[in-house]
């Protein structure tokens, strides 16, 4: 069942219409990729296409545990995570476009 949930995601990749349109990489180019091969178990292969995915996924995590549960060390750790994320959006984008061309 798990195989046939990713085959289907597989099939379900949307294109980018950044990509589309202007002709380069948006930031968030892989996500999709990077997600499915998660789900296979693939990490390192993951992390290659797309090192933001992991920290994003951990502060997604972090964001419904602080809704839940309201403490000073989940709002700083939320708050780096975030950070964290942010820093490998936007390096993993500037690599793409200086190595693209």
């Amino acid at each position: 069942m798990w195989y046939k949930f990713i085959q289907w995601l597989e099939k379900l990749q949307f294109p980018c219409t950044f990509k589309k349109h202007m002709g380069i990489s948006c930031p968030g180019c892989g996500f999709q990729s990077a997600l499915i091969e998660l789900l296979k178990g693939n990490i390192c292969e993951s992390i290659l296409i797309y090192p933001a995915l992991i920290p994003i996924l951990v502060t997604i995590l972090l964001f419904f545990i602080k809704l839940k549960i309201s403490s000073k060390l989940i709002s700083i750790t939320l708050r780096s995570s975030f950070f964290l994320s942010i820093i490998l959006i936007l390096s993993n984008y500037i690599i793409k476009l200086i190595f693209s061309s």
